[in-house]
């Protein structure tokens, strides 16, 4: 079997799937991705097709090491996305070549069952409470929102006791048995992240996550030491080199993107290190139903796994949801705030070929905001 073409859809809301094909008539979709910059990636990806086409899809391990070091020049986000979602295509064929889930070829189910939360609150977050609500009347026991939006280098009382209010407002509507994970989003300064952290702490969150912006790390082994919370980061680091520093550090939980770090194959081993350490893994996922197939894959059989994000109804989403480019969209359903194990051959879900072709014809250009403080100055999105 030989791979014979490779396809790449840019789909709305800010998605971008692959479509590899083999000679035998196989075929394993993708999701290579950096939202912002998709255009950027599907050129990394037709770059590293020129490879790919004509090789036996089945070797996986060993197309993993050529794509991410037959350069002289290797990493970074546009290049580990573009391979993650080939990687991603080549263990769907794989599952489909040996009639298997992808779990069972990572060494089989280690759970019948994953558990999930949805995001609330916006970029900005608002409203809150009526969220969380609606969130905890579906079933769902862990939420997740973004504890602010602009912030001031040094967070004024104001600021601080607006952080606290917003999350003691969904923590009365869930109640102490179920979850709320607060992400920082790279927005805070180390000196904000230790004042705002003690005053959170009774509040119990899940975890605090990405406190600091990924280029301080240095910072983050004071940040856990001040902190009862447990601190998550990793949705933009891309190898197991670049965890390695955060778990030293103390982080009690990873976040590696099935989308941005090099895919199903590196994830695998960015949860065994972290095993090592004694850290969980829960895979950053707002992005659309092929990453989520794949960061299920990953949950099914990996053991130190603590928790799955996923995107339906997130903010981002406007006119499309990742419901809609599957054939079926009964495996990717919520049983209780889970999803229940799927055994169907490679990723378990079947793409609607016939719905990507046509969003592919009005294809996004979709980019993060740019936020600036109130003198003008940039602010971290």
């Amino acid at each position: 079997m030989k791979i014979d073409r490779i396809e790449t859809f840019l789909v709305p809301p800010r998605w971008l799937f692959c479509r590899v094909e083999t000679d035998e008539g196989l075929v394993g979709w993708g999701e290579p991705v950096v939202e912002g910059r998709a255009e950027v990636v599907r050129s990394a990806v037709e770059v590293l097709a020129e490879y790919l086409v004509g090789q036996d899809p089945l070797r996986i391990e060993h197309h993993w090491q050529v794509l991410t070091k037959g350069g002289f020049y290797r990493g970074g986000p546009v290049l580990s996305s573009a391979v993650a979602g080939l990687d991603q295509a080549l263990w769907d064929i794989a599952g489909q070549a040996y009639g298997a889930p992808v779990h069972a070829l990572l060494g089989g189910p280690v759970r019948e069952r994953v558990r999930i939360y949805s995001w609330i609150g916006g970029d900005e977050p608002g409203e809150v409470a009526e969220a969380a609500a609606a969130q905890s009347a579906a079933g769902l026991t862990g939420v997740k929102m973004n504890a602010f939006g602009r912030l001031s280098t040094i967070p004024t009382p104001a600021e601080v006791d607006a952080i606290v209010e917003r999350v003691a407002a969904a923590r009365a509507v869930l109640g102490d048995d179920r979850d709320i994970a607060l992400d920082f989003h790279g927005r805070a300064s180390a000196a904000a992240v230790r004042r705002i952290l003690p005053e959170l702490a009774p509040l119990r969150p899940l975890f605090v996550e990405e406190p600091v912006l990924p280029d301080q790390v240095h910072h983050l082994r004071d940040i856990v030491n001040c902190s009862p919370i447990p601190i998550a980061t990793g949705e933009r680091l891309y190898g197991r080199s670049e965890f390695l520093g955060p778990l030293q550090a103390g982080v009690a939980v990873v976040q590696p993107d099935l989308s941005h770090a090099g895919g199903i194959s590196e994830v695998r081993r960015i949860a065994a290190l972290a095993e090592t350490y004694g850290a969980v893994l829960a895979p950053h996922c707002p992005l659309g139903p092929i990453a989520l197939a794949a960061s299920l894959q990953v949950a099914f059989a990996t053991p130190n796994f603590l928790i799955q994000e996923q995107s339906i109804g997130i903010h981002y989403h406007r006119g499309s949801e990742l419901l809609d480019y599957l054939v079926d969209p009964e495996p990717l359903r919520f049983v209780d705030g889970y999803i229940v194990r799927f055994d169907a051959p490679g990723l378990g879900v079947t793409v609607d070929e016939a719905a990507v072709r046509s969003a592919a014809r009005t294809p996004h250009a979709w980019r993060n905001p740019i936020w600036h403080h109130d003198d003008g100055s940039f602010a971290e999105w």
